[in-house]
């Protein structure tokens, strides 16, 4: 099993698909990684050189921020927002959804469970008879 990035990547897939197990490579990135190492794509990554996947540990190490560091950095811009209390911040915070959907319906895994209100149904059924 090769390990990239302190990421042991899956030797029984094309190498294009096992690059993506690395936080912060997707299949673009994968494409254009491989690309600039001159690997073909659907190479088993089992079948992979002792060289080829040290240039490819190379690159990713020099040229690209990932995996600790990228989730690091992630983590710094979330605090920094809840930090100056903007409104994305104050959302990441209470833990509801930043990006402007909706929280009367849906959001449920954000919210959590559903908390019953006393009294509720019952004043509605008799309300509508």
């Amino acid at each position: 099993m090769a390990r990239i990035a302190g990421v042991d990547i899956p030797r029984n897939k094309q190498i294009w698909v096992s690059l993506q197990y690395i936080y912060g490579i997707g299949s673009t990135l994968s494409q254009r990684i491989l690309a600039q190492t001159g690997i073909n794509p659907d190479t088993k990554t089992d079948s992979l050189t002792e060289e080829e996947v040290n240039r490819l540990r190379e690159l990713i190490d020099h040229e690209h921020r990932v995996e600790g560091e990228l989730r690091k950095e992630v983590n710094l811009n979330i605090r920094r927002l809840i930090d100056i209390g903007s409104y994305r911040g104050i959302r990441h915070r209470y833990n509801l959804p930043v990006r402007g959907q909706r929280t009367r319906t849906n959001a449920r895994a954000q919210r959590g469970p559903r908390k019953t209100v006393a009294g509720r149904g019952q004043r509605r059924s008799v309300a509508k008879k």
